[in-house]
């Protein structure tokens, strides 16, 4: 592709991004007038229970999943992580065959925290500012947080890290402060294939609960041996993948056009 192609397809990029943006920033506005950027990632949570009553989770189905990294690049925008890192990914896996003279097969399948009923990065924060809200949602107070990675070390899914602008740790967070106010987090939201599927769990006339019941013989998660209770559900995943798999966090390294690195982490 030439140049000049390059340059028009960047410029509608940055439109299209644009305009599926203005809608969600006017609603969140409109709801909370005194309330800063849709899209921060710096909100105090210490003021902010949850939804009482409610117990959120995330079903994601791989039948769907096409790997198209939309959620990663959603999340990206939304929650403005520091370049090269993120707070889900989609990871490929290849998958050898038994059969040597078949081609490898694939399997997508997108990481986040798992907001787990019994999370393990919750006991080990020195100062409090990881904890579970009553809606069940895990989430990080950065104004308590001192950066010691406790929490990423003891998380089985390496879904933490250190956040290298903040110094301190960062996750996904279900979008909670799209959730209070009536929005879908950003990844559900722009899934081509439909996906990820979020609602509450105590609800069972939500659509979560009528998908879980639908695929109850095909439910999993991921490492169930660690005993954190995740609730983020997979639909058409090989047991195989329960506990093999090693849950790398998502890195990058950013190269200059000389070849330094100039970035690289989780």
């Amino acid at each position: 592709m030439d140049k000049s192609k390059r340059q028009f397809l960047g410029k509608m990029a940055s439109v299209s991004v644009g305009a599926a943006l203005i809608p969600v920033v006017q609603v969140y506005a409109q709801d909370n007038p005194q309330s800063g950027n849709a899209g921060s990632s710096s909100q105090t949570y210490n003021a902010n229970e949850g939804q009482v009553g409610k117990r959120y989770g995330m079903v994601i189905d791989l039948r769907r999943c096409v790997g198209c990294q939309a959620c990663t690049v959603a999340c990206t925008i939304e929650n403005q992580p520091p370049l090269g890192q993120f707070r889900t990914t989609v990871q490929q896996y290849e998958v050898s065959q038994q059969d040597e003279a078949s081609s490898p097969a694939f399997l997508m399948l997108p990481r986040l925290c798992n907001h787990c009923e019994n999370p393990p990065c919750i006991p080990v924060c020195p100062t409090g500012a990881t904890f579970q809200r009553k809606d069940g949602i895990v989430v990080v107070n950065n104004e308590w947080c001192v950066g010691c990675g406790y929490c990423v070390h003891a998380c089985p899914y390496d879904a933490r890290f250190i956040n290298h602008d903040t110094n301190t740790a960062d996750k996904c967070t279900f979008c909670a402060h799209r959730l209070d106010v009536g929005l879908l987090p950003a990844c559900v939201e722009t899934c081509v294939g439909e996906a990820r599927v979020i609602g509450d769990l105590n609800d069972p006339n939500s659509q979560i609960s009528q998908l879980l019941a639908a695929n109850s013989s095909d439910i999993k998660v991921l490492k169930p041996d660690a005993n954190t209770a995740p609730r983020v559900f997979y639909i058409g995943m090989s047991s195989a993948f329960e506990d093999r798999i090693s849950g790398q966090a998502p890195v990058r390294t950013l190269l200059t056009d000389t070849g330094e690195e100039i970035h690289h982490g989780h």
